[in-house]
């Protein structure tokens, strides 16, 4: 066994950073079918997907982003102004960011992560089970990690 000396640096480096990504993806693709397969499809493409409230005067009461990749919806912020909190907007925001995946993105499923002190209860009502739970992340909150079918 030949015994190697290494040296360890922190820093980040966006040429090296670079470098990560494709050789992990390289080796991904090579243990992956389903990955390998995936690579150069439309579905391949990580593409943004924003859904917008507006109020009467054009500012923002609500407003949902996200991205799709791999045929899945990818929940990443919902927000409601506290004054619109409670009437439905957050869900037709939802409901309108799932219908565009669904439908014209061709995604079969959705997943968000929030914490507890957020919205599971509301994820839930919409369908999305309860998946992984990370406790102390930050320390003293809990993330929950929801997936939805839509198909």
């Amino acid at each position: 066994m030949v015994s190697r000396m290494f040296r360890i640096e922190t820093g980040v480096d966006k040429e090296r950073l670079g470098l990560l990504r494709s050789r992990l993806r390289e080796t991904n693709d090579a243990a992956s079918p389903v990955l390998r397969a995936l690579r150069g499809t439309p579905d391949d493409q990580e593409l943004p997907l924003a859904v917008w409230a507006l109020d009467e005067a054009g500012g923002v009461a609500a407003g949902l982003a996200a991205h799709t990749w791999g045929r899945w919806l990818h929940v990443n912020h919902l927000w409601v102004a506290a004054p619109h909190r409670g009437t439905g907007l957050g869900s037709r925001l939802l409901d309108e960011a799932e219908r565009v995946a669904r439908q014209d993105r061709g995604c079969v499923s959705s997943r968000v992560e929030t914490w507890d002190f957020q919205a599971p209860g509301f994820y839930r009502s919409h369908g999305y089970e309860l998946v992984c739970v990370i406790p102390d992340y930050p320390e003293g909150v809990k993330e929950f990690t929801l997936t939805k079918k839509l198909a």
